[in-house]
């Protein structure tokens, strides 16, 4: 075999296990009523409210039309609420309410959980290796992505 067609095969298996992982996690967070972009949505919120719906766009690699969507279901379902930012009013921030925190510590429980039924039970030399392929591969990743978008950078 050639190194690249391990490097192929490498590829596919790991966008198979992207699929069972995301299959797994949607499983579960259903559960919770949760589909797993809300739960990103929720999650990414508990790091730091008070962000624009754009920059949430951005940090989760979705579109605006996407995160319009994902956060008028949540703010139906009561967990975001949207703020007027001061001196621009087509713009608003992202806050959790009292339920958007419980429903947020919820699935990030469910996300730890399966964590600890995978990867970890990996030992921890295998683990840091695992990381260090991870950044790598990120790393040559965002440089095409860079260097086909440019204005991205």
């Amino acid at each position: 075999m050639t190194q690249q067609t391990d490097a192929l095969r490498v590829w596919f298996r790991m966008m198979r296990l992207n699929t069972r992982i995301r299959n797994a996690m949607s499983s579960r967070l259903r559960t919770l009523d949760l589909s797993l972009p809300q739960c990103d949505v929720l999650t990414t919120l508990t790091e730091q409210e008070g962000i624009s719906q754009q920059e949430l766009a951005k940090r989760l690699y979705v579109t605006k039309g996407n995160i319009s969507g994902l956060i008028d279901r949540l703010t139906e379902a009561g967990f975001v609420e949207r703020r007027t930012i001061d001196g621009d009013k087509r713009s608003h921030a992202l806050y959790l309410t009292r339920a958007g925190h419980s429903m947020a510590q919820q699935g990030i429980a469910a996300q730890q959980a399966y964590v600890a039924e995978t990867f970890g039970r990996l030992e921890m030399p295998q683990l840091r290796d695992f990381d260090d392929l991870l950044k790598l591969t990120r790393s040559f990743v965002r440089a095409i992505a860079l260097r086909d978008n440019p204005e991205e950078g």
